[in-house]
């Protein structure tokens, strides 16, 4: 049974960053993808980032350039530091477990290939 548990939002001016952490009990952390996504109010939840097994890291066309994902294996934890935040950025962030084996570079934002998902994490981006 996999667990997730996300941290680090809240309240940030325009500008501003956060990290997030996205920690996992699991066994076999490392056989493991992790996504990002994340639900603005009234929209559909999105793909924000992910990390392969192998630290690839991809990003959707908002988070380029202005988010970075990274992994502790050691931790079994997942970090999302985002910067130059947006009003748009607001929302609930979720992380996401992904196994190896299902995952594909070209299909790393498909939700339904994610398989234990946490509770999620508010941030709000005003000023």
């Amino acid at each position: 049974q996999v667990q997730l548990v996300e941290s680090g939002g809240g309240l940030v001016q325009p500008g501003g960053s956060l990290r997030l952490s996205c920690a996992a009990s699991v066994f076999e952390f490392n056989y493991y993808g992790i996504g990002w996504f994340r639900q603005a109010p009234g929209k559909e939840r999105e793909a924000v980032s992910c990390i392969s097994t192998g630290g690839f890291r991809y990003y959707s066309d908002s988070a380029k350039g202005r988010f970075a994902v990274s992994r502790d294996n050691a931790k079994t934890t997942v970090y999302l530091e985002m910067n130059r935040l947006k009003p748009e950025d607001t929302g609930v962030y979720y992380c996401a477990t992904v196994l190896t084996s299902k995952w594909r570079p070209s299909s790393w934002f498909r939700q339904d290939l994610y398989d234990s998902w946490g509770q999620g994490t508010q941030v709000t981006v005003s000023s």
